[in-house]
């Protein structure tokens, strides 16, 4: 264990700089003022002080006998002139002697601030110095100057060049005479001295910018000032242009906090005095009773700090009280310290106070670097009236007070503390520390304790031994070599996070899930009332909720009348400084790169996205919940059957079975052809908030099965069984219904099937094993869509598994998926007056799952047969060789003359050769040893096309040649040397036909010999850069290893030369090599079809899916030129990339603001390659994106930690849709995308709402029309909370300019996003979309109780509230409530005269389960808007 007794005496370094580092503040109302300018970015300056000039300086008594030893000194310091307030810190220049009356002063300043209003101004003095008899200094003023800094527009600076100051008598004192107030200029007040001034010129350094965290503003210094954190520059002049340390990722954990004598005597000595203090000031409540203060929360402050500030604001993390003998983990805590505890129980009570989790620093390796502690404690005490039901339901005034602080330099001394436990002295008292705030001191309480004792402990057993001390220990460790080391016990970690974050709540009241996603590192564990502090005081509370959504209400805060106005001051800095932290510490996981500079922070609107996990795979998928009655009413609706080829019912699969897999099975099986069948049969509503019952009416489907095109189904209706009874908490399944064109129910059958054929006729040569695999494996995401308003419903995922036959002829499953949607949700904050009319601060977002609905589907497959010979051809054959080996030339060239006719007859001629040969019989063309089968071919093409030329007329080849003439590249104004040209080129191509997938990558080698018998010197040229030889020798050896080609590898075959048109190869006389080539495309089509439901023909019941492709990569023709050392080719490959359309693996919609950047973090899912037999190895993973515009990358962290995607793409106007794909690759090569992801980016006009929850809103939008007439009907996705006027169809006009009203009720605290929708209803076509950004503030409370509720038994409870008309005339009032399913009322609407009462009746619906609610009364005028808010917390039990 590493000691570190007296923590100042241990950081000398830390020392220096920190007592030399003291500041004075500038004035608040400068600094209100600066924020009201919106003046919050600090700025850098360089003040550059070249020379004084003092031809008459006045002399003094003092000073006219040492005139010799007399040095001159400049002091430079901020004053602010409206409040005559000098602030920062005095820069002192070295003291130097004048010379011919002048002084070469030289030096360059640094500052940053952002006070850049008119009243700040600078103020230079001259100083003379000289030694006194005793050794003192003497120090003299003999003049200064005022120097100008801003002006009232903050973008132009009032000094600007060179500026030459005048001296003024007198001393900067001066400036604090009241007849200078408000002076804009002193030339008219003060007196020049003559021939006195200074020469200075002062500007922007945005240089500075980097290095700003590293120095506290408005403090002036010089470039050789030592600043931790900053590197030494060899000029001397570190802050000219600031290089900053590398800082390196530590983990602080196993911190205990261990106070004397003990922590129950140390807390109760505490409360006594704060107690006492109370007593004395205080007035006793009713019947003589004491309101005693109680301790909510012990809080530790963590910052990393270099002498002059705080790298980072400090991070916040609740400690608990621990067991003796117990490092992090308590199964009893204690959460309240108070005098009334049992004097029996102390053997049992906590010991220390310790943190569960672990911290993340960021350090420097630099000496005067340290790490500061704070304890402080949140104290609560009642203030007010009891309220009519209980009196725990008073209101609480909450205060901070600091008790301990200590600070540790891990760098101070040689590093022997890495791995070992670090035990460091805490320190109390009036002494300076980093937070310029008081500390609590023991001392005072032995020193000044009455004689009277104030408990039966005693004033002896309460005071600590004189040799004990207060100690905090610790663990420091690097997080890269922690992590990488132990990867076991950062697994063990994250399952006991886990498995706390699963207690009840009584057990864990003051751990809240994590906002980041579950593979996130467990971060500093925080308490309700950090989530839910306001901006100024803090909130405190631990009510229990039985409901995981729901949190419990915080009480209200006023300023507290124990504290002080220091205490108060601190509570202000704190409550900024928490809300920041917060907001910065869960989501430091986003950030993922601090080695590229200030990363750019996502907008509240742009939470991380949840991890890349199939929407609907947290629980099995196929998990039937419906009850016998449902599954009876499904199986009665007439749904069509699948059957086999020969009539008879498909076998039916469990869904929650395994399906054992054997490929050789399925591949060998009589029936090869597969008929995909997709039944989407019901949809089961579930109850959600802001929607109604009823609510979705119409429905469609949007999915993508395999390299088939995307499917967008038409809209169906859901229908309900008017003739089962269904009970409301156990809805039925709404049969789905296909809808004619004029809004009448198909008679067919229910529900809609689509159909897919993988045949031979689709699936290409041995690609059958890959759609196996690909059935095997993968999971088919389906999104569902409101048909009436075009919103997403949610997500849904079936396991394509249950489609594999296994050598039945044919067999189905029935799944029940659930379907989820992703919702964005911040904490809330209590509505103070100090929010009235200021911006929120930015709350963290938390990611909530919620089930909208479940779907009810079957799939099936049908065996088909295949025709033999076709079957042969496709399946049965191998696929096509990657060797190309060049054709031999054994014929010659026909006559005849070179016109122009002529050549573009032979290349149209080749042209359909090539055309033919690559449809009928491709493999052919790839065949290294059939030259004799490709004479032949090619023979039977001349005789074909022979006699189609003889049958056609003169005037038809005429026209066909014309054609053909606009499609060629040979042109009429081709030369004869140009037409000899192509027509040898034509002789030494060889063309390979390649089909391409998205992403992936196409190896192939081509054979070239020397036909000469000299050496040549070859080089390879290609004209499309995704076709690229291979010069790599590892990565040649991936790709032959991959393709199993037994082909020699050789080392260094090819010479690079930089401008070079390609790589180059030495070949000997006649002598072939293999080159090495490989084509891969990651660009492709975005074209996409139109937002809403298809329109399918009437009477068709079923869809099937057409072999027409989408989303593929274009088709192509590249060449691959090898020329000769004399520039002529020696050989050309000819390449003709034919498309095919890609697997989609994952599906994505985000919702953005339009016209601004998206930035978005999908997080990666552990890939672990079975092949590696290291477990520390970690999977190269890299990232491409299709289109070249958007920003798709991704960063290898250390083993253990999550790997995100990060993805930037430019905005675009609503209702626009950009759709890419991004290919994950897991090889380092990139062979082939392991996960191909298709992302949906909507983009929609921002409106932000700011509200109170349960009053009324109103919100005005804008609606324009486009080029013709429409009629549109606006949709919301919580009509309850948001009504839009006009409600119904309206007609746009073109051009037009249309007013929406708005009417926002939300009921949920915190910052929510809801959308509404513009449709067009004749063509179910998007118009317009809205994103709204609600900021939804917690009401005042005007009082406050608690009842108790039984638990079962089927009977609720009735209460009472009385309340009073305020208003001296007659008022309607209407009742309002955000949980109406738990509290309904007698009269939802009364009438009282003024100043009369009136009874509300309440009656509290049963529940089945114990826990305890807090559900708000909300009573509103007939306006909605809210007179008075009552909180009731409910206890079941």
């Amino acid at each position: 264990m590493v000691k570190a007794e007296d923590a100042l005496n241990m950081a000398d370094g830390w020392r220096e700089v920190f007592e030399r580092s003291r500041v004075v503040p500038p004035p608040s109302q400068t600094v209100r003022l600066a924020l009201d300018n919106h003046f919050t970015q600090s700025h850098g300056f360089q003040l550059t002080l070249s020379r004084l000039t003092a031809a008459h300086l006045p002399q003094s008594q003092e000073m006219s006998g040492g005139g010799q030893d007399v040095t001159h000194q400049l002091r430079v310091t901020l004053f602010d002139r409206n409040h005559q307030h000098f602030f920062g810190k005095t820069w002192r220049s070295p003291p130097q002697r004048m010379k011919n009356n002048k002084i070469s002063l030289n030096e360059v300043l640094y500052f940053h601030t952002s006070l850049r209003l008119p009243s700040a101004v600078m103020v230079l003095e001259l100083v003379s110095l000289s030694d006194r008899p005793d050794g003192s200094q003497q120090a003299l003023g003999r003049g200064f100057t005022v120097l100008e800094l801003f002006t009232n527009r903050p973008e132009v600076q009032a000094s600007d060049g060179v500026q030459r100051l005048n001296l003024h008598h007198g001393s900067p004192r001066s400036l604090l005479h009241p007849l200078l107030k408000d002076t804009v200029d002193y030339g008219s007040l003060l007196k020049t001295i003559d021939g006195a001034h200074l020469d200075c010129v002062i500007k922007k350094h945005p240089a500075l910018a980097p290095a700003m965290h590293l120095l506290p503003e408005n403090v002036l210094l010089s470039g050789n000032e030592n600043v931790p954190g900053l590197a030494a520059s060899p000029t001397g002049d570190a802050l000219l242009r600031p290089q900053l340390l590398k800082t390196l990722p530590f983990t602080l954990n196993r911190l205990t906090i261990s106070l004397q004598p003990s922590l129950e005597k140390f807390e109760s000595q505490l409360l006594q005095l704060i107690n006492a203090d109370c007593h004395n000031t205080k007035q006793p409540g009713p019947e003589g009773t004491v309101r005693t203060v109680v301790i909510q929360e012990r809080r530790l402050h963590v910052g990393v700090h270099n002498g002059w500030c705080f790298l980072d604001k400090p991070q916040v993390v609740v400690l608990e009280p621990l067991a003796s003998g117990s490092r992090g983990r308590s199964d009893s805590t204690s959460k309240q310290s108070t005098l009334g505890k049992d004097s029996s129980a102390i053997s049992t009570l906590p010991q220390t106070l310790g943190l569960r989790s672990s911290l993340e620093l960021k350090l420097t390796n630099h000496r005067a670097l340290a790490i500061v502690f704070q304890l402080e404690c949140v104290f609560s005490a009642p203030i007010g009236r009891e309220t009519m039901l209980s009196a725990t339901s008073a209101p609480r005034a909450a205060f901070l007070q600091c008790l301990r602080w200590g600070i540790w330099c891990p760098f101070q001394e040689p590093a022997d503390w890495k791995g070992e436990e670090i035990q460091l002295v805490l320190r109390g008292g009036a002494e300076p520390n980093p937070h310029g705030v008081m500390a609590y001191s023991t001392e005072m309480f032995a020193n000044t304790q009455s004689p009277a004792p104030l408990s039966a402990a005693g004033s002896a057993q309460l005071s600590p031994l004189p040799e004990a001390k207060d100690t905090i220990t610790f663990r420091l460790s690097s997080s890269l070599e922690r992590k990488a080391s132990s990867p076991k016990a950062s697994l063990r970690t994250k399952q006991e996070d886990v498995s706390r974050h699963r207690r009840s709540p009584s057990q864990g009241q003051r751990s809240i899930p994590p906002a980041s996603p579950p593979e996130s590192p467990q971060g500093p564990g925080l308490s309700l009332s950090q989530l839910a502090a306001t901006s100024r005081y803090p909130t405190i509370s631990h009510s229990s909720s039985a409901l995981p959504w729901q949190q419990s209400f915080p009480s209200l805060l006023h300023p507290s009348l124990l504290a002080s106005a220091h205490q108060l001051s601190h509570v202000a800095c704190s409550g900024v400084s928490n809300i920041a932290h917060l907001e910065m510490d869960l989501q430091r996981e986003g950030d993922a790169s601090q080695d590229e500079g200030d990363q750019l922070q996502e907008l509240p609107f742009t939470p991380v996205h949840a991890p890349v996990i199939t929407l609907g795979m947290n629980m099995p998928s196929s998990c039937s919940v419906s009850s016998r009655s449902s599954l009876a009413h499904l199986y009665s609706a007439g749904f069509p059957d699948i059957a086999d080829s020969a009539g008879q019912a498909a076998e039916v699969l469990d869904p929650t079975e395994p399906v054992p897999f054997d490929p050789q099975r399925e591949e060998s099986g009589p029936l090869q052809g597969d008929l995909l069948v997709f039944q989407f049969l019901a949809f089961t509503r579930t109850p959600a908030a802001g929607v109604g019952p009823d609510w979705p009416e119409n429905i469609h489907f949007t999915f993508q099965f395999y390299r088939f095109p995307p499917v967008t189904s038409q809209q169906l209706k859901l229908l309900a069984s008017d003739k089962v009874q269904q009970k409301a908490c156990v809805p039925l399944p709404c049969v789905l219904a296909s809808i004619n064109r004029d809004g009448t129910v198909n008679s067919g059958p229910p529900g809609l099937q689509v159909q897919f054929r993988a045949d031979g006729g689709f699936l290409k040569a041995g690609e059958k094993r890959w759609f196996l695999r690909y059935l095997a494996l993968h999971t088919m995401h389906i999104d569902i869509w409101d048909s009436d308003s075009l919103l997403l419903i949610g997500s849904t995922a079936v396991e394509l598994k249950y489609m594999l036959r296994q050598g039945k002829s044919a067999v189905q499953a029935l799944h029940e998926l659930e379907v989820l949607t992703t919702d964005y949700v911040g904490e809330d904050a209590l509505l103070t007056s100090a929010h009235v009319g200021r911006r929120p601060a930015i709350s963290p977002m938390t990611v909530h799952s919620i089930v909208m609905g479940r779907l009810h589907i079957r799939t099936g497959n049908i065996g088909c047969p295949v025709d033999p010979s076709r079957r042969r051809a496709a399946d049965v054959m191998a696929s096509h060789s990657n060797i190309i080996t060049p054709r031999e030339v054994i014929g010659s060239f026909r006559g005849g003359s070179l016109t122009s006719r002529n050549i573009l007859q032979l290349n149209a001629r080749n042209a359909a050769q090539a055309h033919r040969l690559g449809k009928d019989g491709a493999h052919d063309l790839n065949e290294p040893d059939g030259g004799r089968r490709k004479l032949d071919c090619m023979a039977a093409v001349h005789r074909r096309e022979g006699k189609e030329e003889a049958k056609v007329t003169d005037r038809t080849k005429e026209a066909r040649l014309a054609r053909e003439l606009h499609q060629m590249k040979p042109s009429e104004r081709h030369s004869k040397a140009e037409g000899i040209a192509n027509m040898l080129s034509q002789a030494i191509t060889t063309q390979h036909l390649l089909y391409a997938n998205l992403g992936t990558a196409e190896y192939m080698e081509f054979v070239l010999k020397n036909p000469f018998n000299v050496p040549q010197t070859v080089t390879i040229h290609s004209d499309d850069p995704e076709l690229r030889a291979i010069t790599n020798t590892e990565e040649w050896g991936y790709f032959k290893a991959l393709s199993k080609s037994p082909t020699p590898l050789e080392e260094n075959m090819f010479h690079l030369e930089e401008g070079a048109p390609g790589p180059r190869v030495y070949l000997r006389p006649k002598e072939s090599i293999h080159i090495p080539l490989k084509y891969q495309s990651f660009l492709c089509d975005h074209t996409m079809a139109l937002q809403g439901p298809s329109f399918q023909p009437p009477g068709k019941g079923s869809q099937v899916a057409k072999k027409n492709l989408s989303n593929i990569v274009a088709a192509k023709t590249i060449k691959v030129t090898f020329t000769a050392e004399d520039g002529k080719p020696m050989a050309i490959c000819q390449v003709n990339v034919e498309p095919t359309a890609h697997v989609v693996d994952q599906t994505f919609r985000l919702y953005h603001p339009e016209l601004c950047f998206l930035k978005k973090a999908i997080r990666l899912p552990p890939w672990d390659d079975p092949t590696v037999g290291d477990p520390d190895v970690r999977t190269h993973i890299s990232v491409r994106c299709s289109d070249p515009n958007i920003i798709c990358q991704t960063r290898m962290l250390a083993p253990g930690e999550p790997q995100d995607v990060y993805l930037k793409v430019p905005g675009s106007p609503s209702p626009n849709i950009k759709m890419f794909f991004v290919m994950v690759f897991t090889d380092k090569w990139m062979a082939a995308p392991s996960q191909i992801w298709q992302i949906y980016v909507h983009f929609l006009e921002r409106v932000d709402v700011s509200c109170v929850t349960g009053q009324r809103s109103c919100q005005s939008l804008v609606l324009r029309g486009k080029q013709a007439v429409r009629k549109v009907k606006c949709f919301s996705s919580h009509p309850q909370e948001i009504e839009v006027d006009p409600e119904g169809v309206f007609v746009l006009p073109p051009a037009a300019v249309q007013e929406l009203q708005l009417k926002v009720q939300p009921w949920r605290a915190g910052s929510r996003f809801l959308y509404v929708n513009a449709v067009d209803v004749e063509n179910r076509r998007l118009v317009t979309a809205w994103l709204l950004c609600l900021n939804v503030h917690r009401p005042v409370l005007s009082k406050a109780f608690e009842v108790c509720v039984p638990v079962g038994g089927g009977r609720g409870s009735s209460r009472k509230i009385t309340y009073t008309n305020p208003y001296t005339n007659s008022r309607s009032f209407l009742l309002r409530s955000d949980h109406p399913d738990l509290l309904q009322f007698k009269e939802e609407k009364f009438q009282i005269s003024g100043g009369e009462s009136y009874t509300i009746g309440l009656r509290f619906a049963p529940s089945q389960s114990p826990g305890s609610v807090e559900i708000l009364v909300y009573v509103n005028n007939l306006e909605e808007k809210t007179e008075e808010t009552f909180c009731v917390k409910v206890n079941y039990s």
